[in-house]
């Protein structure tokens, strides 16, 4: 991890060499800054065993280690999900015996593990008909009787939900991506969303239906004034107290959404903004999409982490 401190010379020369070989060899960006710090933590941990030496590092330290490893992430994510993290580490050693191997510098036997089976089960997926309530839930109205705004605020709040809807089911994007979105990262000529500061600052073009480039339309013209009052913010979404809206803020009105649609079995999912971005990619795979356009969708370094969505897909149709 790139925050763990290494004291071994030998170690730390090592890491920074399997960076600059990835990079010359031309693996992506994110590939480039991610390995060498998943690397970073298996050196940590050998020089918490009191090997400090590159020579020292062997197969059965690699094995102990990668138990260390499960066992730790078994207790504080509760295994799950966490098993892509593990299947990142698997990939970053293998990565990392290659390249000692091939610079000479130690030669390690190849690891023989298999991936990680990643729990599907522990996350929910929204059916398209579960999707389309939301909408529908951004269409109800309070009653303004009962509260100190008008009704243009409140129609204000509408438009900013359908949008902000559009944005993270239509679009795919994480959580921090839609909140880091300004109002001109929407090319509505070309129809495409540009995200500029997603994981591992990968930034991104993503497709915008015309459905929701309609809902972003009538939000920016219709409800982000009013939202805004004379606020000068640059941020897409903006919040009842006309600042940039945080991923609590959002996460809160997609819950009160749900509340809104009155469906049992929709409110006894565990539905979260990140839901909305598996719920369209277990969509698209359903009615055709090849995993390697999901993956670019998606904005996924490598296809192992979209192939999640084969199982997603084959519990909503199986």
């Amino acid at each position: 991890m790139k925050q763990l401190p290494l004291q071994s010379p030998s170690f730390a020369y090592a890491e920074r060499g399997f960076g600059q070989w990835l990079d010359i060899l031309g693996y992506a960006p994110t590939t480039v800054y991610n390995m060498p710090h998943a690397v970073r933590e298996l050196l940590h941990w050998m020089e918490a065993q009191g090997k400090t030496q590159l020579h020292q590092l062997a197969s059965v330290n690699i094995s102990d280690y990668y138990d260390h490893l499960r066992e730790r992430e078994n207790i504080t994510r509760g295994g799950g999900l966490s098993n892509a993290y593990l299947n990142k580490h698997q990939q970053a050693i293998k990565l990392f015996a290659d390249y000692l191997r091939q610079t000479g510098k130690l030669i390690l036997p190849v690891m023989e593990w298999e991936n990680e089976v990643i729990d599907t089960s522990q996350i929910d997926v929204l059916t398209i008909e579960e999707v389309k309530m939301l909408f529908k839930a951004t269409e109800i109205l309070p009653d303004t009787r009962k509260h100190q705004r008008d009704r243009e605020f409140y129609e204000a709040l509408q438009y900013r939900d359908r949008a902000m809807l559009s944005v993270y089911y239509g679009c795919g994007i994480r959580r921090n991506e839609g909140v880091q979105l300004d109002r001109g990262d929407i090319n509505f000529n070309r129809g495409i969303l540009h995200v500029r500061k997603g994981k591992n600052y990968k930034e991104r073009f993503v497709p915008i239906t015309q459905q929701s480039l309609q809902h972003l339309q009538i939000y920016l013209y219709d409800g982000r004034p009013l939202l805004l009052g004379g606020s000068k913010s640059q941020a897409l979404f903006i919040s009842a107290k006309a600042k940039r809206m945080d991923g609590q803020t959002m996460l809160w009105r997609l819950k009160q959404l749900i509340d809104l649609t009155d469906n049992a079995k929709l409110q006894q999912k565990k539905v979260g903004l990140h839901t909305l971005r598996h719920s369209i990619a277990t969509h698209l795979l359903g009615k055709g999409m090849n995993l390697e356009k999901i993956k670019e969708f998606l904005g996924h370094t490598s296809l192992e982490s979209t192939q999640i969505y084969t199982h997603l897909n084959l519990e909503q149709h199986g």
